[in-house]
This record gives structure tokens, sequence and C-alpha cells, in this order.
């Protein structure tokens, strides 16, 4: 099959060897360009460091103040990132905001100050369940995903020629925008007409909001589940 990936690097070239291996061909245009934001994290002190994006990692590597700080992150992708950048000890989440909250809830006291290392486009979750249940949670900008302006040349000509099967969304946000990116190139139809595997159901709400067919939520927010529901090329 061949499969738009539109998530951001570098997770999207990652996720083309998968499906590559798989026998599918995959079409890696992210929709979303992520940068730094610049600007050193706050000295604190803290008590703990919060991830919700492995975006997030880069703009932390250098910041002597929170080393040896515990690491709570929202998933597997993200821990193994902070870890590699030598942030630890690393806690791992179920891959979803409000497991992660938990999690901190679980390990630290109420009132403990917590850095959430974001992106300037983020949710509420998980900081405003921890700031409700008493813990201090600051937040540090550290990058930007921006739209890209218009549909990646490729996604143009294989949605205007139908070569494109199926689509993989990993955010709610880039699925929003890709879907906003095709209707604005005139090729809604199209798109609507894929196969769509969303990584959750959070990442599958604004195409069900517009009416774009779901073919696959995963359960757990794990790409294997993607992975495993597109199965081998026949």
């Amino acid at each position: 099959m061949r499969v738009w990936i539109a998530r951001p690097e570098p997770g999207a070239t990652r996720t083309g060897a998968a499906l590559a291996a798989r026998g599918h061909a995959p079409l890696v245009a992210p929709v979303l360009a992520v940068r730094p934001i610049g600007g050193a994290p706050p000295a604190g002190p803290f008590d703990a460091l919060l991830l919700t994006s492995a975006n997030a990692v880069p703009a932390l590597r250098d910041a002597a103040a929170l080393r040896g700080l515990p690491v709570f992150v929202v998933g597997a992708r993200t821990a193994a990132t902070a870890a590699r950048a030598g942030l630890s000890p690393v806690r791992e989440g179920p891959g979803e905001a409000a497991g992660l909250a938990a999690l901190v809830a679980e390990a630290l006291p109420a009132g403990a100050r917590v850095l959430h290392a974001a992106g300037a486009e983020r949710k509420a979750e998980p900081a405003a369940t921890l700031t409700a249940a008493g813990f201090q949670v600051a937040t540090y900008v550290a990058y930007a995903a921006e739209a890209l302006p218009g549909l990646p040349g490729a996604v143009d000509g294989a949605l205007s020629c139908g070569d494109l099967d199926a689509a993989f969304h990993y955010s709610r946000r880039s699925a929003a925008v890709a879907l906003a990116l095709a209707d604005g190139a005139g090729h809604g139809g199209a798109f609507r007409g894929l196969r769509h595997y969303c990584l959750s159901a959070d990442v599958a709400a604004p195409l069900e909001a517009a009416g774009v067919p779901i073919h696959f939520v995963a359960a757990r927010p794990r790409e294997a589940e993607l992975l495993d529901a597109l199965g081998p090329h026949p």
C-alpha cells in the first residue's frame, strides 16, 4: 500500500522505514515543521521534569541545573530520546496525558515543583490536572511545530492521480493540518477516500468532526498497533 506519513521529522522517516520493511510504499511528507524556540530553560529549583514530546529534549541537553531530576515522559519514544540525551532517571508514562498525570501524582508529593518542557502549541493536559491536584507546574516553551503553508508537492501529485491508499496520523494537530491542506488544495474528496489510521481517539477527533471516515484507531497509542492494523504488503 502507498501510505502518506504526515507526522513531523525525525519520526516520519523512522515510520517510513518501518512501513518499507513490511513491503509498503511510504510517502514521507510532514505537514508540520518543528523548530527550536531558543532561550535557556528556567533555573528553578524544580523537583522534576515533565515531557509530553521528544521534540522538547534537544533544548534541555545543556541545562546543567536540570540534570539528575526525575523525568516523567509521556511514552516509550520520548523516554528513549530523553535517556540518550543523558536525562535521568526516566519514568515512562502510558502514552497519554491522563496516565502521565497519574504517574507524577503517585511518585511526587502535592506541592512539588514541576517543569513542563512543551511546544508552543500544546494541550491543557497534563498540566491542568497536576495544577488542580496541588502541583506547581511551570511551562518552558522549547519548540514550535509550524504548519506548512501548502500541501507538500508529492502528496498533491499522489492525491491528484489516485496514487495514495492510506494515511498515518500521529497527533491531533497534524491530522487537522493534513485535512486543511488537502481541502485547500482541492483534494478533500480524495483525502476522505483514503484509509485513515490514527494513533488514538484524540488524534482521530478532528477528522471525525469533519466527516472523514476513520479506518482504524489504536487502542493504545503505540506505532506497532498502526503497523499491525495495516498488515504486511500482500
